[in-house]
């Protein structure tokens, strides 16, 4: 598939003209014109990139790309490196921050709730950002971190009462604690995200909201193997998810 045609058909799907995000969403690095395996990950890392050489592939498809806003602008060091290796093999790099969090069909945040097996009862902004699901049955906050840790494979961290009893949870992947403070306002009983500050936890003990800390790279890892899958599905596109450990 041409390159050009790829980006313009990942553009409308994901409806990425709707959303003012950190970074440029699509093309980053433009590499050999035909695309015929991709290989994604959630961040562009050294790592991601010699897996995608290894493998032959034409494009790199992530979620966490380069470019962000207020970072350095010289091509030094780490960015360097990366980058030469890029342009050296002739790869592409695409990458999806906001519009793949909150696509309703591929998103980081509706998968993390398929992985749960929670379903989204309603979302507490107009961005699709933080949905909401009721559990199956009232648990305890304890319970159901233990249901968090199972699902991702990795122990989340439980700030409040282990002894709460929770119905109504709310989630955005990544680092979206700063949402917190919506989930208090429309009275859930937990928020999940990828990670937490400091303030975080003076928000739980001030209100009654619970909230779990899950991982960024935890959280983040579906959305872009659901988007991978949908290229391969829709084009005939190889597709090949690497997935490298972060603890964080």
């Amino acid at each position: 598939m041409e390159l050009n045609l790829l980006v313009t058909e990942l553009a409308n799907f994901l409806q990425v003209g709707k959303f003012q995000d950190y970074c440029p969403n699509g093309l980053q690095i433009e590499g050999r014109p035909q695309v015929r395996r991709i290989v994604s990950g959630v961040t562009a890392s050294q790592a991601l990139i010699e897996a995608a050489i290894a493998a032959d592939a034409d494009a790199i498809l992530v979620h966490h790309g380069y470019f962000w806003r207020g970072e350095a602008a010289e091509v030094t060091g780490l960015k360097r490196q990366r980058l030469k290796r890029l342009l050296t093999h002739d790869l592409s790099l695409l990458a999806y921050h906001l519009p793949l969090d909150a696509h309703a069909e591929v998103g980081n945040n509706v998968q993390l709730g398929k992985v749960f097996e929670w379903s989204v009862t309603r979302y507490l902004d107009d961005k699709n950002m933080l949905p909401v699901a009721e559990l199956p049955q009232v648990m305890t906050l304890a319970q159901l971190g233990e249901h968090v840790s199972t699902c991702l494979g990795r122990q989340a961290q439980l700030l409040g009462d282990p002894q709460k009893q929770v119905r109504t949870v709310a989630w955005c992947t990544g680092a979206a604690q700063s949402y917190i403070q919506q989930v208090v306002n429309a009275g859930v009983d937990v928020f999940i995200s990828g990670e937490v500050s400091e303030q975080t936890w003076h928000t739980v003990c001030e209100t009654d909201t619970a909230y779990i800390s899950a991982g960024h790279h935890a959280t983040e890892r579906y959305g872009v193997q659901a988007l991978g899958q949908w290229i391969a599905e829709k084009y005939g596109i190889e597709h090949i998810y690497v997935e490298l450990d972060n603890p964080v």
